[in-house]
């Protein structure tokens, strides 16, 4: 078996929900992989500006990185090598949608993240990541109509999320946090940006690993030979995965890349 590059997903997957920490036995494979001259990625629901707090400290182990779930994926030198951005129609009929409602979102521009309203639902999110949470900004969402959005985070229960959907009807939901969905587009996703990335890099997918734990990386496990699941991974990612290995906190990663001999 041969494995040229591996993708991990950050929150649940590299980095602890409880913690907020990666594991130390996490950072010393990565080390391992790269001197061994193995291609690691980053795929990731969050925006290119939220990754500070990992590339100050591990940035010159990643070849590149996949933002937005997908949406905008770029190498370590900065070279975009995939964008796609959501529909501005479909957007401005949700803001005006949600103008008079309770409804908590994030809208994701490339340098910057602003919500319309804060609410309980939104607090939840510092709770959740902790010192990696972005900071929030408020602003008009009529910047919808003359700034490339490239994804939204509703703060909405899988149920209500439903409600929302007809307003976006070029888009999809993708979810790693119960309170919350990722809203991309229609044909977009973790396993769109790691093939152009893939391709990019002149790499087969039968040479390709990944590693996630939440609704949003099915995609990207279902693309790649060897898809692992986080043994904290929700039900639904476990079902495809070729593989289900420890949770992040009992040294999940490591576990898995022993199993596989890429350790």
């Amino acid at each position: 078996m041969m494995i040229k590059a591996i993708f991990f997903d950050i929150d649940g997957t590299l980095v602890s929900f409880k913690t907020h920490k990666i594991p130390e036995s996490t950072i010393q494979a990565l080390h391992t992989l790269k001197a061994k001259g193995i291609k690691l990625f980053i795929a990731t629901g969050r925006p290119p500006y939220d990754l500070k707090f990992l590339i100050d400290e591990f940035g010159d182990l990643f070849t590149g990185y996949i933002t937005f779930n997908g949406q905008y994926c770029y190498d370590s030198t900065g070279k975009i090598l995939h964008e796609e951005y959501l529909n501005r129609e479909d957007l401005i009929q949700f803001t005006n949608y949600i103008k008079d409602k309770d409804i908590a979102c994030g809208f994701m521009e490339i340098d910057y993240f602003y919500f319309n309203l804060y609410n309980d639902r939104l607090a939840k999110l510092k709770e959740t990541l902790g010192d990696t949470a972005p900071d929030r900004a408020f602003d008009d969402v009529s910047r919808v109509s003359n700034h490339k959005t490239y994804q939204l985070n509703i703060f909405l229960n899988e149920d209500e999320e439903q409600e929302v959907l007809p307003y976006l009807p070029n888009c999809k939901a993708v979810r790693w946090c119960p309170y919350f969905t990722d809203i991309i587009p229609k044909d977009g996703g973790k396993g769109t940006g790691l093939k152009k990335v893939l391709a990019y890099y002149g790499i087969d997918i039968n040479e390709a690993m990944a590693f996630g734990d939440g609704g949003n990386d099915v995609e990207m496990l279902e693309a790649v030979k060897y898809g692992i699941a986080m043994g904290n991974a929700n039900d639904n990612l476990k079902q495809i995965a070729d593989f289900i290995t420890l949770d992040v906190d009992n040294d999940g990663v490591a576990y898995a890349l022993k199993q596989y001999n890429v350790l």
